[in-house]
Protein backbone atom coordinates (compact mmCIF):
# COMPACT_ATOMS: atom_id res chain seq x y z
CA UNK A 1 0.00 0.00 0.00
CA UNK A 2 1.89 3.53 -1.18
CA UNK A 3 1.32 6.25 1.25
CA UNK A 4 -1.48 8.22 0.67
CA UNK A 5 -0.84 12.08 0.03
CA UNK A 6 -2.22 14.48 2.19
CA UNK A 7 -1.15 18.01 3.52
CA UNK A 8 0.85 16.91 6.55
CA UNK A 9 4.78 17.53 7.29
CA UNK A 10 4.99 13.63 6.15
CA UNK A 11 3.00 12.90 2.83
CA UNK A 12 2.86 16.92 1.83
CA UNK A 13 3.12 18.89 -1.01
CA UNK A 14 7.22 18.53 -0.79
CA UNK A 15 6.52 14.79 -0.75
CA UNK A 16 4.23 14.79 -4.28
CA UNK A 17 6.91 14.21 -6.67
CA UNK A 18 7.99 11.12 -5.01
CA UNK A 19 4.52 9.13 -5.79
CA UNK A 20 3.72 11.73 -8.91
CA UNK A 21 7.13 12.86 -10.29
CA UNK A 22 5.02 15.27 -12.82
CA UNK A 23 4.28 17.37 -9.54
CA UNK A 24 8.06 18.76 -10.28
CA UNK A 25 6.70 19.44 -14.01
CA UNK A 26 6.83 22.53 -16.13
CA UNK A 27 3.14 22.99 -15.81
CA UNK A 28 2.23 22.87 -12.07
CA UNK A 29 -0.25 24.90 -10.22
CA UNK A 30 -1.13 26.81 -8.49
CA UNK A 31 0.99 29.93 -8.76
CA UNK A 32 1.36 33.89 -7.73
CA UNK A 33 0.32 36.05 -10.38
CA UNK A 34 1.76 39.40 -9.76
CA UNK A 35 -0.13 41.80 -12.32
CA UNK A 36 2.40 44.54 -13.27
CA UNK A 37 3.63 41.59 -15.47
CA UNK A 38 0.22 40.40 -16.72
CA UNK A 39 -0.65 41.37 -20.38
CA UNK A 40 -4.45 42.07 -21.91
CA UNK A 41 -4.99 40.06 -24.26
CA UNK A 42 -7.76 41.67 -26.37
CA UNK A 43 -8.23 38.15 -28.40
CA UNK A 44 -10.22 37.02 -25.08
CA UNK A 45 -13.25 36.46 -24.93
CA UNK A 46 -16.10 36.15 -22.31
CA UNK A 47 -16.84 33.19 -20.85
CA UNK A 48 -20.26 31.91 -20.20
CA UNK A 49 -21.36 29.13 -18.26
CA UNK A 50 -25.10 27.09 -18.60
CA UNK A 51 -25.78 24.68 -15.81
CA UNK A 52 -28.93 22.62 -15.14
CA UNK A 53 -29.46 22.24 -11.14
CA UNK A 54 -30.63 19.09 -11.86
CA UNK A 55 -27.18 17.57 -12.39
CA UNK A 56 -26.10 18.48 -9.15
CA UNK A 57 -26.21 14.57 -7.79
CA UNK A 58 -24.12 14.38 -4.46
CA UNK A 59 -21.95 15.74 -1.61
CA UNK A 60 -18.55 14.22 -0.63
CA UNK A 61 -15.83 14.54 2.32
CA UNK A 62 -13.04 12.59 0.58
CA UNK A 63 -10.68 13.35 3.81
CA UNK A 64 -8.97 16.07 1.80
CA UNK A 65 -12.22 18.92 0.37
CA UNK A 66 -16.28 18.38 0.04
CA UNK A 67 -16.95 17.83 -3.17
CA UNK A 68 -19.74 18.52 -4.88
CA UNK A 69 -20.00 15.98 -7.65
CA UNK A 70 -22.35 16.37 -11.28
CA UNK A 71 -23.64 14.13 -13.73
CA UNK A 72 -21.53 14.59 -16.93
CA UNK A 73 -22.69 11.70 -18.64
CA UNK A 74 -24.32 14.51 -21.42
CA UNK A 75 -23.77 18.02 -22.13
CA UNK A 76 -26.14 19.14 -19.14
CA UNK A 77 -24.02 21.97 -17.25
CA UNK A 78 -21.66 23.73 -19.81
CA UNK A 79 -18.67 25.84 -19.46
CA UNK A 80 -17.79 27.92 -23.21
CA UNK A 81 -15.71 30.83 -24.28
CA UNK A 82 -13.44 32.24 -22.11
CA UNK A 83 -9.61 30.95 -23.79
CA UNK A 84 -12.10 27.68 -24.51
CA UNK A 85 -11.67 26.67 -28.29
CA UNK A 86 -15.03 23.91 -27.14
CA UNK A 87 -17.86 23.47 -24.71
CA UNK A 88 -16.67 21.87 -21.43
CA UNK A 89 -18.81 19.88 -19.25
CA UNK A 90 -18.90 20.33 -15.31
CA UNK A 91 -17.96 17.34 -13.24
CA UNK A 92 -17.21 18.56 -9.69
CA UNK A 93 -16.56 22.00 -7.62
CA UNK A 94 -14.36 21.72 -4.28
CA UNK A 95 -12.86 23.89 -2.04
CA UNK A 96 -9.46 24.82 -0.69
CA UNK A 97 -8.82 26.90 2.70
CA UNK A 98 -6.81 27.43 5.43
CA UNK A 99 -6.75 27.06 8.93
CA UNK A 100 -7.55 30.92 9.50
CA UNK A 101 -9.25 33.42 7.89
CA UNK A 102 -5.88 35.07 6.72
CA UNK A 103 -5.21 32.34 4.24
CA UNK A 104 -6.02 29.09 2.21
CA UNK A 105 -6.21 30.40 -1.46
CA UNK A 106 -3.89 28.50 -3.41
CA UNK A 107 -3.41 31.00 -6.09
CA UNK A 108 -1.81 34.41 -4.83
CA UNK A 109 -2.65 37.67 -6.31
CA UNK A 110 0.21 40.20 -6.09
CA UNK A 111 1.25 38.51 -2.94
CA UNK A 112 -2.68 38.44 -1.35
CA UNK A 113 -3.93 35.50 0.00
CA UNK A 114 -7.53 34.87 0.37
CA UNK A 115 -9.36 32.65 3.04
CA UNK A 116 -10.35 29.97 0.42
CA UNK A 117 -10.73 29.22 -3.92
CA UNK A 118 -13.39 27.40 -5.26
CA UNK A 119 -12.82 25.20 -8.04
CA UNK A 120 -15.59 23.87 -10.58
CA UNK A 121 -13.85 21.47 -12.58
CA UNK A 122 -14.83 20.87 -16.19
CA UNK A 123 -13.32 18.84 -18.76
CA UNK A 124 -13.70 19.02 -22.48
CA UNK A 125 -16.56 16.78 -23.95
CA UNK A 126 -14.59 16.03 -27.62
CA UNK A 127 -12.59 13.32 -25.76
CA UNK A 128 -15.48 11.11 -24.53
CA UNK A 129 -14.59 10.64 -21.37
CA UNK A 130 -13.25 12.40 -18.39
CA UNK A 131 -9.83 9.77 -18.24
CA UNK A 132 -8.92 10.53 -21.70
CA UNK A 133 -9.44 14.04 -20.91
CA UNK A 134 -6.66 14.09 -18.38
CA UNK A 135 -4.11 13.55 -21.06
CA UNK A 136 -4.63 16.41 -23.01
CA UNK A 137 -3.21 19.80 -22.82
CA UNK A 138 -6.44 21.56 -23.38
CA UNK A 139 -8.61 18.39 -21.22
CA UNK A 140 -9.76 20.53 -18.37
CA UNK A 141 -11.08 23.69 -17.39
CA UNK A 142 -10.99 24.91 -14.18
CA UNK A 143 -12.96 28.34 -12.90
CA UNK A 144 -10.97 29.08 -9.98
CA UNK A 145 -12.75 31.93 -7.19
CA UNK A 146 -11.21 33.16 -4.67
CA UNK A 147 -13.29 33.88 -1.04
CA UNK A 148 -12.24 36.86 0.91
CA UNK A 149 -13.96 37.66 4.18
CA UNK A 150 -16.77 39.85 4.64
CA UNK A 151 -20.76 39.36 4.43
CA UNK A 152 -22.31 36.68 4.55
CA UNK A 153 -23.00 34.71 1.10
CA UNK A 154 -26.66 33.31 1.32
CA UNK A 155 -25.64 31.21 -1.80
CA UNK A 156 -22.77 29.65 -0.62
CA UNK A 157 -24.48 29.04 3.15
CA UNK A 158 -26.99 26.02 0.82
CA UNK A 159 -23.68 24.39 0.76
CA UNK A 160 -22.68 24.94 4.21
CA UNK A 161 -25.80 23.96 5.56
CA UNK A 162 -25.33 20.28 3.70
CA UNK A 163 -21.20 19.69 5.40
CA UNK A 164 -23.48 18.61 8.82
CA UNK A 165 -24.17 15.07 7.10
CA UNK A 166 -20.60 14.62 5.82
CA UNK A 167 -18.95 15.58 9.18
CA UNK A 168 -16.18 12.79 8.20
CA UNK A 169 -14.06 11.28 5.54
CA UNK A 170 -15.90 9.10 3.47
CA UNK A 171 -19.35 10.31 4.09
CA UNK A 172 -21.80 11.33 1.15
CA UNK A 173 -25.02 12.57 0.92
CA UNK A 174 -27.32 13.91 -1.61
CA UNK A 175 -26.93 17.26 -2.76
CA UNK A 176 -29.42 18.25 -5.54
CA UNK A 177 -31.03 21.10 -7.53
CA UNK A 178 -27.99 23.73 -6.79
CA UNK A 179 -26.79 25.86 -9.77
CA UNK A 180 -23.44 26.50 -8.74
CA UNK A 181 -23.19 29.93 -11.04
CA UNK A 182 -25.11 31.46 -7.54
CA UNK A 183 -21.69 31.09 -6.21
CA UNK A 184 -20.15 33.88 -9.14
CA UNK A 185 -18.93 37.31 -8.49
CA UNK A 186 -20.90 39.92 -10.43
CA UNK A 187 -17.37 40.61 -12.98
CA UNK A 188 -16.54 38.08 -15.37
CA UNK A 189 -13.05 39.86 -15.22
CA UNK A 190 -10.28 36.59 -15.88
CA UNK A 191 -6.73 35.62 -16.00
CA UNK A 192 -5.70 32.18 -17.80
CA UNK A 193 -2.79 30.26 -17.76
CA UNK A 194 -1.34 26.68 -18.74
CA UNK A 195 -0.96 24.79 -15.35
CA UNK A 196 -2.42 21.27 -13.49
CA UNK A 197 -4.56 19.96 -11.04
CA UNK A 198 -3.35 21.00 -7.55
CA UNK A 199 -3.86 17.57 -6.07
CA UNK A 200 -2.05 14.47 -6.53
CA UNK A 201 -1.65 13.24 -9.68
CA UNK A 202 -1.08 16.68 -10.75
CA UNK A 203 -1.30 16.20 -14.58
CA UNK A 204 -1.28 19.36 -16.20
CA UNK A 205 -3.91 19.11 -18.69
CA UNK A 206 -5.75 22.50 -17.51
CA UNK A 207 -6.69 25.84 -18.37
CA UNK A 208 -7.10 28.01 -15.80
CA UNK A 209 -9.55 30.57 -15.64
CA UNK A 210 -9.22 32.61 -12.47
CA UNK A 211 -11.76 35.59 -11.74
CA UNK A 212 -10.40 38.21 -10.54
CA UNK A 213 -12.93 39.51 -8.51
CA UNK A 214 -13.45 37.79 -5.48
CA UNK A 215 -16.92 36.53 -3.60
CA UNK A 216 -17.63 37.62 0.15
CA UNK A 217 -18.54 35.01 2.75
CA UNK A 218 -18.52 35.99 6.85
CA UNK A 219 -15.86 34.46 9.26
CA UNK A 220 -18.69 32.35 10.52
CA UNK A 221 -19.23 30.55 7.05
CA UNK A 222 -15.17 30.33 7.03
CA UNK A 223 -15.43 28.43 10.07
CA UNK A 224 -18.55 26.17 9.31
CA UNK A 225 -16.15 25.30 6.61
CA UNK A 226 -13.43 24.19 9.01
CA UNK A 227 -16.03 22.11 11.03
CA UNK A 228 -14.93 19.08 9.03
CA UNK A 229 -12.74 16.50 9.37
CA UNK A 230 -9.84 14.68 6.95
CA UNK A 231 -10.22 11.37 9.68
CA UNK A 232 -12.95 8.35 9.29
CA UNK A 233 -15.94 8.08 11.44
CA UNK A 234 -14.06 5.56 13.57
CA UNK A 235 -11.10 7.31 13.91
CA UNK A 236 -9.19 9.80 16.37
CA UNK A 237 -11.19 13.33 15.00
CA UNK A 238 -8.72 15.32 12.77
CA UNK A 239 -9.88 18.57 12.30
CA UNK A 240 -9.63 19.68 8.01
CA UNK A 241 -8.31 23.14 8.17
CA UNK A 242 -5.48 22.95 5.60
CA UNK A 243 -5.83 21.45 1.69
CA UNK A 244 -4.38 24.00 -0.32
CA UNK A 245 -0.94 23.33 -2.17
CA UNK A 246 2.04 26.44 -2.02
CA UNK A 247 3.00 27.86 -5.14
CA UNK A 248 4.70 26.66 -7.82
CA UNK A 249 7.59 27.70 -10.59
CA UNK A 250 6.19 29.44 -13.34
CA UNK A 251 9.09 28.94 -15.62
CA UNK A 252 8.61 30.99 -18.53
CA UNK A 253 4.66 30.53 -19.05
CA UNK A 254 2.50 33.68 -19.55
CA UNK A 255 -0.22 34.34 -17.39
CA UNK A 256 -3.14 36.84 -19.66
CA UNK A 257 -5.59 38.81 -18.36
CA UNK A 258 -9.29 39.32 -20.41
CA UNK A 259 -9.33 43.16 -19.68
CA UNK A 260 -7.54 45.83 -19.21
Amino acid sequence: MAKEWGYADHNGPDHWHELYPIAKGDNQSPIELHTKDIKHDPSLKPWSASYDPGSAKTILNNGKTCRVVFDDTYDRSMLRGGPLTAPYRLRQFHLHWGSSDDHGSEHSVDGVKYAAELHLVHWNSKYNSFGSALKQPDGVAVVGIFLKIGHEKHEFQLLLDALDKIKTKGKEAPFSNFDPSCLFPACRDYWTYHGSFTTPPCEECIVWLLLKEPITVSHEQMAKLRSLYSSAENEPPVPLVRNWRPPQPVKGRVVKASFK
